[in-house]
């Protein structure tokens, strides 16, 4: 079977860049001690966050990277601050290895702050090379959490050897570093066993103090690991868990990939829930989700099927999206799900613009639980719109509004070539309480809007500020799903 990860190796292939050490500067002015002038940097304006950025791709331009080259992000609030951190990636470039660093205190305005490692992290290489192989000179998919006073960072390292790969532990004292290694989790190679892959990496705490690792990457599925909570490690040495989430099959090809897990405990709702990446990174990458009442598990769909079950299954809440006027978004999955100190939760992820999915931009949305306790997600990026009541007049008039269909596409990179675009439509919410022309009608309870169409079909959605991001303006948005577990998203024009 085929790696999901082939194809990256354009995005950021084996080596790393030195430094070069800066000349000193003499004084001007004759040896005077006057202190150089030194100009402020411009205030942040959220219009320069374009789509694309080649003209500062570049590693010289690294601490000017803010959203841009984050891929497999896991972010969590320490602090004043949020923090992210990401895999190695560049576009167009090598890039060093280390694990990227950035912070935030509002999850719009981010500043790049350094890398976690300074080279390969010995014990992860150790084990490919004592396994016959070469490690990739680049990180993947880190996880991020703290346990008392300790700040726990598992990374991803792997191999052109197929499923040879491993998840270690470092530690650190504070979320910048420094880092040491403590150990590693779980390891994968290329023999006859059955297990995933042993990549990406998420962990869960429960209400009862135990620590359960999810990872997997193709191969077998999403895998459930239970962990030491005083060590971080396997709490049985050896140990690779057992799977709890896999795919379906058209005939005997697997649909697609299956990978990226993130794992979510709901105080208020009492449930884990789990969010899937599926498909290929660069193109048809979109976001499922299961729940369960226990973390290892059974995970249920939206029908109530066990998510460990041979088929796909939903509901798929992010994908590849177009709206008006745009080139749209692909490669929109393998999520970080985290909330802030007042409870709203977000789902953080990479997003790749459609006029060239090599790029690669940091998305933050908000999260919205509806009332039969599924999350959806916003349809736009995050920028600092509240949760205040949206009024009835102001929902009047037109919008766009996107239905998440899916087409499988056996196969991996070779065969999902198209990110299969949800492409929005032209839709009216009439004063008179009905949908386009007489379509359908409409219902509205601050902030649930309901859409009662002809068909018999039923759009329970949630209605929120947002910003437009295409035209860089304010707007309302909504979310939601339907009757099926199918999700629709909108924006005002």
């Amino acid at each position: 079977m085929k790696m999901r990860r082939y194809t990256i190796l354009k995005l950021y292939s084996i080596a790393c860049l030195l430094f070069l050490c800066h000349a000193c500067k003499k004084k001007q002015g004759g040896g005077s001690d006057n202190p150089p002038v030194i100009t402020p940097p411009p205030a942040f304006d959220i219009n320069t966050i374009e789509d694309t950025y080649a003209s500062i791709a570049p590693f010289a331009y690294y601490n000017q990277w803010s959203v841009y080259n984050v891929h497999d992000p896991s972010i969590k609030k320490f602090g004043d601050y949020y923090y992210c951190y990401s895999t190695d990636a560049g576009y167009g470039i090598d890039v060093r290895s280390g694990l990227q660093i950035r912070k935030s205190k509002d999850l719009v305005e981010w500043t790049f702050v350094g890398w976690v490692f300074n080279s390969l992290p010995a014990m992860g290489a150790g084990y490919i090379t004592g396994q016959g192989g070469t490690p990739f000179n680049s990180l993947w998919a880190p996880y991020i959490m703290k346990v008392g006073n300790e700040y726990r960072l598992y990374y991803s390292l792997s191999s052109a050897v197929l499923r040879l790969s491993v998840i270690g532990l470092a530690t650190a004292t504070a979320p910048e570093g420094p880092w040491t290694e403590k150990g590693l989790v779980v390891t994968s190679r290329n023999d006859p066993t059955t297990q995933t892959n042993a990549i990406d990496p998420t962990v869960v705490v429960t209400p009862g103090g135990d620590h359960w690792m999810y990872y997997g990457s193709a191969f077998d599925g999403i895998y459930a690991l239970k962990l030491d909570p005083s060590t971080g490690l396997a709490l049985s040495s050896g140990d690779k868990g057992s799977r709890i989430a896999q795919r379906g099959f058209t005939g005997s090809t697997i649909n697609g990939n299956i990978e990226g897990a993130d794992v979510v405990y709901n105080e208020a709702l009492n449930k884990y829930y789990i969010f899937i990446a599926y498909d290929w990174l660069e193109t048809k990458y979109n976001v499922r989700v299961g729940r369960s009442d226990n973390p290892q598990g059974p995970f249920f769909d939206f029908n109530n099927i066990d998510i460990n079950t041979v088929q796909d299954h939903g509901p798929m809440i992010v994908a590849p999206y177009k709206f008006q006027g745009h080139g749209g978004w692909q490669g929109t999955a393998h999520c970080t799900v985290f909330k802030d100190d007042a409870g709203q939760y977000y789902m953080a992820h990479q997003g790749r613009p459609g006029v060239n999915k090599f790029f690669m931009d940091l998305h933050v949305r908000k999260i919205f639980w509806m009332q039969n306790g599924w999350p959806v997600v916003s349809p736009e990026r995050y920028a600092w719109e509240d949760n205040s009541t949206v009024a009835q007049d102001s929902i009047i008039g037109q919008w766009e509004r996107i239905k998440f269909n899916y087409t499988v596409v056996p196969g991996f990179s070779n065969e999902q070539t198209s990110p299969d675009f949800q492409v929005s439509t032209n839709f009216t919410i009439n004063a008179g309480g009905t949908i386009n022309t007489n379509e359908g009608t409409w219902s509205y309870t601050a902030p649930w809007l309901q859409l009662n169409w002809s068909t018999g079909s039923v759009e329970k959605l949630f209605m929120q500020k947002g910003r437009d991001w295409e035209n860089k303006k304010m707007s309302y948005v909504f979310t939601g799903l339907n009757e099926t577990g199918i999700a629709i998203w909108g924006k005002k024009k």
